[in-house]
């Protein structure tokens, strides 16, 4: 479970890099740089492990996850930024619902009352928070935000059957070369050349994509998937520490509730997952 929240962190701190790349930057080109330097960000360990250990058991397998995950991406980053912050965590935090249907459905996983409570509860912080300042003004593109929702949990059900038989390193190496490939006509098409900043900005964003996925495979390999969802939600209280460091924005009285609401649930789920 520690694996998770700790991708969340790291999912966190992408997504204030890139959001802001995102509003002076084409999204398909940022698409195409954050995973290419993904990819370089695991230069060391291919160098240091040699290109044996992470080749993968099922190459057809990464390929079809890393396909279903740039469909997802391309939706998110030609919505990222149109949608307000308010806005696009609402419809983000549709995602773990989708996982734990999915999970149900497809992976046979037994759903537990306790997990659905723990993730409504969970859903509900995200809308104390959310609700006052919700907008609704993104038009068309919130719908393309919801859209990447379903096909972004498709990506990570997929992951999940892939730790059955894939070191998570493989899995994360994998999903970074094949999203760079799809993505790289597209991002060509858009092209404009980076800046200074832009380029450290996609560096950094690399290794922490390449560090959040990581413990997001650790994750999904220890534990049920629909077991994480509930920690999906411990998100809104990293962004919301992001913004408060970054953009100086001061949290308001319904994110402090609503932040407290998703840490009970969060804590409440992890001692009874540990228990088990």
């Amino acid at each position: 479970m520690l694996w998770v929240a700790l991708s969340g962190l790291a999912f966190s701190c992408l997504n204030t890099i890139v959001r802001k790349i995102t509003l002076s930057l084409a999204p398909f080109e940022s698409q195409f740089l954050r995973y290419l330097f993904g990819v370089v960000a695991m230069l060391p360990l291919l160098w240091q492990q040699g290109l044996r250990a992470y080749r993968p058991v099922k190459l057809s397998g990464q390929l079809w996850r890393g396909a279903v995950h740039t469909l997802g991406l391309m939706l998110w980053f030609t919505a990222l930024p149109h949608i307000g912050l308010a806005d696009m965590t609402a419809i983000g935090f549709t995602g773990p619902i989708f996982i734990m249907v999915g999970a149900a459905w497809f992976l046979g996983e037994k759903m537990r009352g306790d997990r659905w409570l723990a993730a409504l509860f969970g859903f509900a912080g995200v809308l104390v928070v959310v609700a006052p300042k919700f907008t609704a003004q993104g038009g068309w593109y919130a719908l393309l935000m919801l859209a990447s929702s379903p096909v972004f949990a498709a990506s990570f059900l997929l992951t999940k059957t892939l730790t059955r038989y894939e070191k998570p390193g493989v899995i994360v190496l994998w999903q970074a070369i094949s999203v760079t490939a799809l993505s790289l006509p597209l991002g060509l098409l858009h092209w404009t050349a980076p800046t200074a900043w832009q380029w450290f900005g996609f560096a950094v964003a690399g290794v922490l994509g390449s560090l959040g996925h990581y413990c997001l495979t650790r994750g999904f390999r220890v534990a049920d998937i629909s077991a994480t969802q509930s920690l999906r939600f411990l998100d809104l209280i990293w962004a919301s520490l992001m913004g408060w460091l970054v953009f100086s924005d001061v949290p308001s009285q319904t994110t402090l509730l609503g932040a407290l609401v998703i840490l009970s649930s969060t804590v409440w789920i992890a001692r009874r997952e540990h228990r088990r």
